[in-house]
Parts: C-alpha cells; structure tokens; sequence
C-alpha cells in the first residue's frame, strides 16, 4: 500500500515528514507538476505531489493532469488523497469547512481527460467517481477532530482560470451542486483510469459570488483562508493515511472492462 497526496492552493508546500526525499520523474506524458516528495507516515510510503507547482506557478488548465497519476501509478500508489480550495454555493457550506466531495459536474473545455488517446478507447464508469472505502475514512477522521465536515457534496469544476460571473453561480445554485473549483476534472477520471482509490477534500473558502451580502471571491481571499486551516487539513490527512487498509476495490477493476 502506497498513499500519494495531491496538495492544491495554498497547500504547495505540505510538510508532513521528518526525513523527506525529492524524487524527479519524467512520464509518457511529460514531466509532473513538481518534483514528487517521499517519506513515510506509520511505516506507510506516502508521495506528496504540488498540483499546481511548488510556487503555484501553473494555472488550472495547464496542469499536467496525466502526468500527475502516471507518475503516482509509477511510483506503485495505491490511494491518492487530494486537497482542493472550493467556493461553497450553499449557505450552511461556510467557508474554513470541509466537504468529502461524492460526485462532479464537468464544466471544462479544453483538457484531456483519458490516457486512452490512442489505439484504444476507454469508456470507464463514473456514476460513482470518488472511492466510497476512502471518502469514509476521510469522514471518520474528520469527525474524530471535531472538524466541520460535510459527508457529500457536489463539485462543479469549471475551466478557469476566470470566477464564475454572478448568473453562472446562480445557475450552478440551481442544479443543486455544492461546491465549485478548478481541478477535480480530469485529475479524478485519470485517477480511475489508473485504478487508483481517489478521494478529495474540498475546503470552502469563500461563496464564491452568489452571496450578494458577501465580498466576490479574490485570489488573495482563498488563499488568506487555506493559510488558517492549513493544520486542520495537514491534521486530516495525516490521521487518514493511518486509518487507510489495503484491501480489494471496484476502483482498482473498473478499467478492466471500459477499455475497447
């Protein structure tokens, strides 16, 4: 069992290990979108990779996505936690919360979403797209913190790197989704494609615009709030990686029958 952490904004530079390694890699796909780190947490390996580069420097359309969960599978991981800065599109999501997302919306245009470009094509099964096993982990060892938690939630991910306009989070509202951010499309798809247990904290930091009673969200609020609660999300994954078991997932099988 090997774990890999995907940090999102605000969390580029996670220090979770005492005796930490830089390991570079290349992949079919290109290079990752930073160098990956490798310790270890209760005798488990874990892999920490910055989505969005060390010094946030690569926006959300252009992050390799591929070569993020190749070089994970590569490296033997097993389970991939990652961390994700969120507008919440309801009231009772405040920001500073938690919400262990269970499915997604795809409002991106212009990535690829498949290692399956060539030769073959892979109509794989989303209906379900985050590992339930992992997502219940998350939730006890958010409960066992006292974190504010929500146990579901809808993500939109949009292209980015705009906000939404005013109607467009209103719309989003409407079609009853939660939570709304750049980056879980296509990175949870190719993490399925891999066979790779995927799950995802989203950390609302704002309300996107839709509040009209609140500020518009900005850059620099998202990543003032993901400052302050970056302890409670380092606290939260690292109490997950101990719970985390390695045992048989319909994550780890559902390629074997999508490929044509």
């Amino acid at each position: 069992m090997k774990i890999g952490i995907i940090g999102g904004s605000g969390l580029e530079k996670l220090d979770v290990f005492q005796n930490a390694k830089e390991i570079i890699m290349e992949t079919p796909f290109g290079k990752p979108s930073s160098p990956i780190i490798w310790g270890k947490i209760n005798g488990t390996e874990v892999f920490i990779i910055s989505r969005h580069g060390r010094n946030h420097e690569i926006m959300p359309s252009n992050v390799n996505y591929r070569a993020n969960i190749s070089a994970l599978k590569k490296l033997g991981v097993t389970h991939i936690i990652a961390t994700t800065a969120c507008g919440g599109l309801k009231e009772s999501i405040k920001p500073g919360d938690f919400v262990i997302l269970n499915q997604f919306i795809d409002r991106t245009t212009k990535r690829i979403s498949t290692f399956y470009d060539k030769n073959k094509v892979c109509h794989i099964s989303m209906a379900e797209p985050f590992c339930e096993k992992l997502r219940k982990i998350l939730i006890k060892a958010g409960k066992e913190l006292k974190l504010r938690i929500h146990e579901k939630g809808t993500v939109v991910t949009i292209e980015g790197p705009r906000f939404s306009t005013r109607a467009e989070s209103n719309l989003f509202r409407q079609w009853k989704a939660d939570v709304i951010n750049m980056s879980t499309v296509p990175e949870c798809v190719l993490a399925r494609e891999a066979g790779i247990c995927y799950a995802a904290i989203a950390m609302s930091t704002d309300y996107d615009c839709w509040h009209v009673s609140k500020v518009p969200v900005t850059a620099e609020m998202i990543l003032s709030v993901m400052k302050k609660n970056a302890e409670n999300v380092t606290k939260l994954i690292l109490e997950s990686v101990k719970k985390i078991n390695f045992e048989e997932c319909e994550c780890k099988k559902a390629v074997k029958s999508a490929l044509i």
